[in-house]
């Protein structure tokens, strides 16, 4: 997973937490042995079978966040090593960037020899069960914006006390607080004329203030873990600016869990670099479909399964 110096003009995406269904990667597994290789390098590093969850099921297993968490990783990188297979081993060159959504920061940390595959599976299932305490700890919703620009909804945050949690396109927006000031913010964004507004179903506030207790959590087990410096610079979700070097890594784990996904930003930083062909590696087509909003010129090239990759084996860089 490391791929060879190159200046190819592209960059890695990596989706995040709520893509994940049962079954994702089986055909991939099937075909590669990379892939297999892959899974049970995973189920090793974390001492119980995750390639069956994500294989088998059940939903309601494979939707807990300690276990959604490094399944989406491990199928994402799933699509990158299966790529490098049928490309041939030290043929696919290096993107100019990489970046993923929340969660998918990990994913593309690991794409970037920056962290390996064994500590970051065990990292994301801790970060999910941390996650998880934190919004048992002190409850707390989520809600997508959509319709309003970034400054009128920062404006709704400040009024109510809840806070942007992910800037994903110029009208789509997460805000996540405590509930009744999330519920506030909602009906005033729709006063102020938002196109629709969808609660997501998910434990708590994430990439809000009330994560401090996960990253205190993440803060120890960070310590204990080695990083390198990226061999490819990753495009932060708290800063949307490149990271390239192993200490810059550490305190944007640390910082993205409390702080917005800046993710238009970063894509708007990316497109400023003249990147204009976008692979996106994991579960469903997310971060394409985002970024198609943006940037309708693109080339975008999802890889989610072996059909999706049966079409981008030609060169393309």
């Amino acid at each position: 997973m490391n791929p060879t110096p190159s200046s190819a003009s592209f960059a890695f995406l990596f989706p995040g937490q709520g893509t994940q269904f049962v079954g994702m990667g089986k055909d991939l597994a099937d075909a590669f042995p990379s892939v297999r290789a892959l899974f049970q390098q995973a189920d090793e590093a974390l001492g119980f079978p995750l390639s069956r969850v994500m294989l088998e099921g059940p939903q309601a297993d494979l939707t807990r966040t300690d276990n959604a968490q490094p399944a989406i990783l491990v199928a994402s990188l799933a699509c990158l090593v299966a790529l490098e297979e049928v490309v041939g081993k030290g043929n696919l060159p290096k993107p100019a960037f990489a970046a993923g959504h929340s969660l998918g920061e990990y994913t593309a940390l690991v794409a970037a020899g920056s962290l390996s595959v064994e500590d970051a599976v065990r990292l994301v299932r801790l970060r999910g069960r941390l996650m998880q305490e934190a919004s048992e700890r002190t409850p707390g919703s989520m809600v997508v914006v959509l319709g309003l620009d970034e400054l009128t909804v920062e404006e709704i945050c400040r009024q109510t006390g809840a806070q942007i949690s992910s800037v994903n396109t110029d009208e789509q927006i997460v805000i996540g607080g405590e509930r009744r000031a999330v519920a506030r913010a909602a009906d005033l964004c729709a006063l102020r004329g938002a196109r629709r507004l969808v609660p997501l179903q998910v434990a708590g506030a994430f990439h809000t203030d009330l994560m401090a207790s996960a990253r205190e959590g993440m803060a120890q087990a960070l310590e204990q873990v080695p990083l390198h410096d990226p061999q490819v610079p990753i495009v932060a979700n708290a800063s949307a600016q490149p990271l390239t070097t192993a200490q810059q890594v550490r305190q944007e784990l640390l910082e993205q869990l409390c702080a917005p996904v800046r993710w238009k930003h970063a894509m708007h930083f990316l497109l400023a670099q003249g990147i204009q062909t976008f692979v996106e590696l994991g579960p469903g087509r997310v971060l394409s479909g985002m970024l198609r909003q943006m940037a309708r010129e693109v080339r975008l090239l999802p890889i989610a399964d072996a059909k999706s990759l049966a079409g981008v084996t030609a060169p393309w860089w």
